[in-house]
C-alpha cells in the first residue's frame, strides 16, 4: 500500500502521521510530500519511505498513492496560510486514492460538527482509518 501524507507549514502534522503510520502498518509505503522543505524534513525525519517538495512533487505522487492522508485543507486552493496551490488541491482531489482527511478549523475554513479533539486523538482516528482500509483491500503486495 502506498500511502501519501502531505502536509504544509513545519510539517508536524504529517510528522505525527508517518510515524503513526510507520509503527502501525509495518510493510507500508510511506510517501511524504511536503508544500516546503521544513514540512518534508519533519516527515522524512519520522521516517518516510521517499520524500519530496513543492507543487509538481504532490501532483506526480498524487497519481501514484493508494491513500492520501493530511489535513482536509489539503483539498482546499489557498488553505493552510496559502501553502496549498490550487493545482495541488485539485490532483489531491482528482487522485483515484481513498483520501483520509483530519478536519481542523483552520485558515477561515469552519468544518461544522468537528468537535474539539486534540491534535493527537484527530491524528489517531485517521492513521486508524488507514489501518482499516488496509485490511479491507488486502494490500499485501
Amino acid at each position: 500500500m502506498k500511502i501519501l501524507v502531505v502536509d504544509a507549514q513545519g510539517g508536524g502534522i504529517g510528522r505525527q502521521l508517518v510515524s503513526s503510520i510507520k509503527q502501525s502498518i509495518k510493510d507500508s509505503q510511506v510517501w511524504a510530500v511536503g508544500t516546503n522543505v521544513a514540512a518534508t524534513t519533519a516527515m522524512l525525519k519520522a521516517g518516510a519511505d521517499r520524500a519530496s517538495t513543492g507543487e509538481n512533487a504532490v501532483a506526480v505522487a498524487a497519481r501514484g498513492a493508494d491513500v492520501i492522508v493530511g489535513p482536509i485543507g489539503i483539498v482546499i486552493a489557498d488553505s493552510l496560510f496559502g501553502e496549498i496551490t490550487p493545482v495541488m488541491a485539485k490532483a489531491i482531489a482528482q487522485s483515484n486514492a481513498k483520501r483520509v482527511f483530519i478536519p481542523f478549523n483552520h485558515c477561515d475554513n469552519v468544518i461544522v460538527g468537528v468537535s474539539s479533539y486534540s491534535t493527537g486523538k484527530l491524528i489517531q482516528e485517521a492513521v486508524e482509518q488507514v489501518q482499516k482500509l488496509y485490511k479491507a483491500d488486502d494490500w499485501q503486495e
